[in-house]
């Protein structure tokens, strides 16, 4: 069944709100397509261990504020219920669930895909994230591994790993959480590929603004994204000293290849490993607007704020300096903004 729309919004976490919120104010004819099959975008699929207390940084969606939460319940439920209530609260048009397989130009048109059924539309507002496209590098002798390995989004509790001999591979934020939880009640082993920075304090006004600048650079020029902490470095949480404390923070050089019984150190020794932890952190999930080759020889996709540099009716939200949730909220906006340039006179639902 194909149907028509001004405008497609592709996912329904927080930067999709966001532009739904800005482009029913604007009176947009919109739809959003959301592939969970229940509000609260990557959230819903986090560990239940990531609470409210040590979540980084969660801000209001615009137009209704977030209530008040138990800093201790986990974030996999109050932010939910967050989104829920505000789908509700604006009575936005978001079907689910519904799988984009791919988005492609058809004539003056953009021609979205899904699994149920076609939508021509003007304009995509694509606010995917990174959940769905977890980064798993290839490493020499992993085939080999007689233990278990999983990635970071496979990661329910750290009990699964009671008694065991961890390897935690990665220098972001979810690693030196899950690095301080599996600590705990394990032996872990945490592998860099560089020494990580750690800073005393992070100031908005002169270091987030530099971070950003830095981001935005690296977008325009079409270079691929990469995730804010590392541009950033790691802030001194209480996590982190947790597991400084500990003497769980104590990183290691990454091995040099895999083996059946576990990992070999670049000093040329076997430490022997139950389990490998990928915390390698996401890529964006991007794979639907393949057939669009909106790539640069660079590897990324040059953009003008959240506008396609060769393509001005795709814009990409939460991606670049919008990854953070206060970069999505505004990236919502300012997509709506320069759609309404690009499309004047918006059919009215």
């Amino acid at each position: 069944m194909e149907q028509r729309t001004t405008v497609t919004v592709i996912g329904g976490g927080q930067a999709g709100l966001s532009a739904a919120y800005h482009l029913q104010r604007r009176g947009f004819d919109f739809v959003v397509l959301d592939a969970d099959a229940s509000p609260g975008g990557a959230w819903q699929h986090r560990w239940a261990s990531l609470t409210m207390e040590t979540v980084n940084g969660i801000f209001d969606l615009p137009g209704l504020p977030k209530p008040a939460v138990d800093p201790a319940e986990s974030s996999s439920t109050a932010i939910p219920r967050y989104f829920a209530a505000y789908e509700r609260a604006f009575d936005l048009p978001i079907l689910r669930p519904v799988q984009v397989r791919t988005v492609e130009r058809a004539g003056a048109d953009l021609l979205v895909t899904t699994d149920r059924g076609t939508w021509l539309t003007n304009a995509v507002i694509n606010a995917t994230g990174t959940w769905t496209n977890p980064l798993l590098p290839a490493y020499p002798g992993a085939e080999t591994f007689r233990g278990r390995q999983l990635h970071t989004h496979e990661y329910i509790d750290a009990g699964d790993f009671a008694g065991q001999r961890v390897a935690i591979v990665g220098g972001g934020i979810s690693a030196i959480q899950q690095l301080e939880e599996i600590s705990r009640s394990a032996t872990t082993f945490w592998y860099t590929r560089r020494e990580p920075v750690f800073i005393d304090e992070f100031r908005p006004e002169q270091e987030g603004r530099a971070t950003i600048a830095k981001v935005i650079a690296d977008v325009e020029a079409g270079r691929p994204s990469s995730s804010v902490v590392s541009y950033t470095g790691l802030g001194w949480t209480s996590y982190a000293r947790a597991a400084r404390e500990r003497g769980a923070l104590e990183r290691k050089p990454m091995f040099t290849a895999i083996e059946p019984a576990g990992v070999r150190e670049a000093d040329g020794t076997l430490t022997e490993v139950d389990t490998i932890l990928w915390a390698t952190g996401f890529r964006a999930a991007l794979a639907h607007l393949e057939p669009l080759k909106l790539r640069g020889p660079l590897g990324g996709i040059p953009m003008r704020g959240t506008q396609v540099a060769a393509e001005p009716r795709i814009h990409l939200i939460g991606y670049g300096p919008s990854q953070s949730t206060i970069g999505a909220n505004r990236a919502g906006r300012e997509a709506v903004t320069a759609l309404r340039r690009l499309i004047p006179e918006p059919t009215r639902r």
